[in-house]
């Protein structure tokens, strides 16, 4: 398989953010009461996402080890503000709508995540086509929890009505806890995907890192409170 369009595979299916590698929680329960919400949001975190990854990734040999994360956040925080200002003045009711949780795509673990784990680590074009992967996984995740939500709570899809008077919306959908009851059921159903592709011998990614409580390939290892404590155990 091609390098670039194994990026795009790895992000959307492989090692979907939100499904797979349970990532960007945060959004992903908040905003997405909607289906429009969440495409906003999803494409916002893409723009960020492949604009961190290729400056990150042309600067990685320039940034110093010890403040890499600060230069990151640094970055990540300079373009989060381009975006925010662009949905002010063109998206005005979007951005109304998203509030505080556009800023917060500063502190969006997939954004620093694949900024520490690949593009400081990888070329330019690679990094870029790992942003799009990992953006639009993220954007499918968030669509399809929000269309889902919109459906059953209010009875729309992109604020479209799609049933009769008949119909009679479940509320409950489009409040928090109907975030984590669909979230729970596509989790479940990429689970039952996940056993499948086992058995046919391409299995999706197994969790690594922190969710696995493996340090070996951390960056962070060294400062990591809980690799110091086992360490002190020792």
């Amino acid at each position: 398989m091609n390098k670039y369009i194994e990026r795009l595979y790895n992000g959307i299916i492989k090692e979907n953010p939100t499904f797979v590698l349970m990532l960007g929680m945060c959004p992903t329960l908040a905003v997405t009461s909607s289906a429009i919400n969440g495409l906003g949001m999803g494409l916002s975190t893409t723009v960020v996402l492949v604009c961190s990854n290729l400056l990150i990734s042309l600067f990685r040999k320039i940034i110093p080890n010890g403040v890499r994360m600060p230069a990151y956040i640094v970055i990540v925080a300079s373009l989060v503000t381009v975006v925010q200002f662009l949905m002010q003045a063109y998206l005005p009711s979007l951005s109304k709508s998203l509030g505080v949780y556009i800023p917060l795509i500063v502190v969006n673990c997939i954004i620093l995540g694949r900024a520490e784990s690949y593009a400081s680590k990888n070329k330019p074009l690679e990094s870029i086509f790992d942003g799009i992967g990992m953006g639009l996984g993220f954007t499918v995740g968030l669509t399809l929890i929000g269309l889902i939500r919109e459906i059953l709570g209010a009875g729309t899809a992109f604020d479209i009505q799609i049933f009769g008077e008949w119909f009679t919306p479940i509320t409950i959908f489009i409040m928090a806890p109907g975030a984590f009851l669909v979230l729970a059921f596509l989790v479940a159903g990429m689970n039952i995907v996940r056993k499948k592709m086992e058995e046919k011998g391409t299995p999706l990614a197994a969790p690594a890192g922190c969710l696995a409580g493996n340090c070996a390939n951390c960056g962070q290892a060294a400062h990591c409170a809980s690799k110091a404590a086992e360490n002190k155990e020792e």
